[in-house]
């Protein structure tokens, strides 16, 4: 029986975990919606509640709080600054994982993960801008 087993390893060690998570947040506060295994997005599912929940409170200990999870200041910025107060009354459940079939190379089961109230223009929106600033910088 696994009772009190914690959380799945995933087969990585804890620092690998660690960078995986805080990778995969950032992806998904950046995109608003992400495709992965199911057990990553179900692992990841509590992490990212509870960044919002920190990005709800919004004081200077939780940015911090989040800063040191996340890796980029741009995560935290949009994380406090858009999706804090998009969820300010909501009392839980910011994101969902939907199943998506399996994936062809070795049938892992695939999901995706994404915010309840999400911007449909959110994603790739951040990789379009960089295409154009590349763009405009050739010419």
């Amino acid at each position: 029986m696994r009772h009190a087993r914690g959380y799945r390893r995933l087969n990585r060690t804890h620092e690998h975990r660690k960078a995986l998570f805080a990778n995969m947040a950032g992806s998904l506060i950046e995109h608003e919606q992400i495709k992965t295994t199911l057990p990553k997005a179900k692992e990841l599912k509590p992490i990212i509640e509870k960044m919002i929940t920190l990005a709800k409170r919004g004081d200077l200990h939780a940015r911090r709080q989040a800063a040191s999870k996340l890796k980029e200041e741009q995560y935290v910025a949009k994380l406090f600054d858009v999706l804090g107060p998009r969820y300010a009354d909501r009392q839980g459940g910011y994101v969902r994982v939907l199943k998506a079939g399996f994936r062809y190379g070795d049938m892992a089961p695939m999901a995706i993960i994404e915010f309840v109230d999400r911007d449909r223009d959110a994603k790739g929106a951040g990789d379009k801008a960089r295409v154009a600033a590349e763009d405009a910088a050739e010419e």
